[in-house]
């Protein structure tokens, strides 16, 4: 019976340390154990009223699930480019100010500073779609036809965009006068929770039913493994990488949306700054390789939200905004190192030599 208890035991701690989310949650608790020894009330929710006299939520917890949507809808994004590509598209900020931009131009026509918005806003938000999917196809075209890295390939709209971004509006900084337009990137009248929670689970959901109805998900990760096997069983890998860096597009539209709406204008050189750092981060906290291949977008979601859990916990802790880069890298490195496959490797073997000790003791 022992003998029996004791493979159990071992097969369910090399089950749970082998799980593709084990690191993210692990890294989640961490840092929830931590703010709450250093704050017993971080996980503190309190009601009020925003400036509208409108019910909010407000906290740590409600400021991660509001910032962390928007990155959670960007990591969607970036795991099937990285799972297709075996890289990463840099230019996602950049390519956030451009749709934003675009969004804008049409909300407020050649004015900006129009006494109403000069087009519905769901017309510019499909506008903001569009210029999305085209810069991704741009960035998809140069890496699945023209073969060229997708770091390299991404740098063009990563170094213009946010240029192209200003050029848009005459660089001129367009306000929105219609109140409605901030509830995308705030809060709708008579509900407390931040909009973008909903809108990210739009998108969740959307992507889950994508991957399980289509086979999406398994020809992007054919793809990924090897490609001229995918191409001799009938994939074509043109077309998936192609079509992965068009679906990064609507999701960067969308977190333009969600960026422009919080403040109805935009700054072309501060939004979305750095943001296509973490939406690596994220995928790469999930344990999926950076190289290509196999994924799971579930753990790149989680990623993200654990990303943006260190980020406000480092900010809780009075970090200078121009040091916090310095160590949530510190940070990211150590949860992506035990993250590695080879490191899963070695703790699980560890595992097994402590146990049969305990039992012996």
């Amino acid at each position: 019976m022992s003998d029996t208890k004791k493979k159990k035991d071992q097969s369910f701690l090399k089950r749970l340390t082998s799980n593709q989310l084990f690191i993210p949650l692990l890294a989640l608790i961490l840092l929830a154990a931590i703010n709450l020894i250093v704050d017993p009330s971080f996980i503190k929710v309190t009601p009020g009223y925003n400036n509208a006299g409108n019910p909010v939520l407000s906290g740590y917890l409600i400021t991660i699930l509001d910032y962390g949507s928007e990155l959670a809808i960007l990591a969607i994004g970036m795991t099937l480019v990285t799972a297709a590509s075996g890289g990463q598209d840099i230019s996602v900020g950049a390519t956030i100010a451009i749709a934003g931009s675009a969004m804008l131009r049409v909300l407020c026509g050649g004015d900006s500073r129009p006494e109403t918005i000069q087009a519905p806003i769901i017309v510019a938000f499909l506008v903001a779609c569009l210029v999305g999917m085209l810069c991704g196809a741009f960035n998809g075209l140069l890496v699945s036809v023209f073969k060229i890295q997708p770091m390299i390939a991404t740098l063009i709209l990563f170094t213009a965009g946010r240029s192209i971004a200003a050029w848009i509006n005459n660089n001129e900084l367009p306000i929105v006068p219609d109140p409605r337009f901030s509830y995308f990137g705030g809060f709708i009248p008579g509900i407390p929770i931040p909009t973008t929670v909903f809108i990210a689970a739009i998108c969740i959901v959307v992507i889950a039913l994508v991957l399980k109805f289509t086979n999406l998900g398994l020809y992007t990760q054919a793809v990924g493994i090897n490609e001229s096997s995918s191409r001799l069983n009938g994939i074509n890998p043109t077309f998936i990488k192609f079509l992965a860096f068009v679906i990064l597009g609507i999701c960067v539209a969308v977190a333009a949306l969600i960026k422009v709406s919080r403040l109805s204008t935009i700054n072309y050189s501060v939004i979305a700054k750095d943001i296509e750092m973490d939406a690596i981060l994220a995928v790469a906290l999930g344990g999926n390789a950076l190289s290509g291949g196999k994924f799971n977008i579930w753990a790149s979601i989680l990623g993200a939200y654990v990303i943006q859990f260190l980020t406000t916990t480092l900010y809780k802790f009075n970090v200078q905004s121009d040091a916090l880069a310095a160590y949530k890298a510190v940070v990211v490195i150590l949860l992506v190192v035990f993250s590695a496959p080879k490191v899963r490797e070695t703790m699980g073997n560890l595992v097994k030599k402590v146990a049969p000790k305990k039992e012996v003791a």
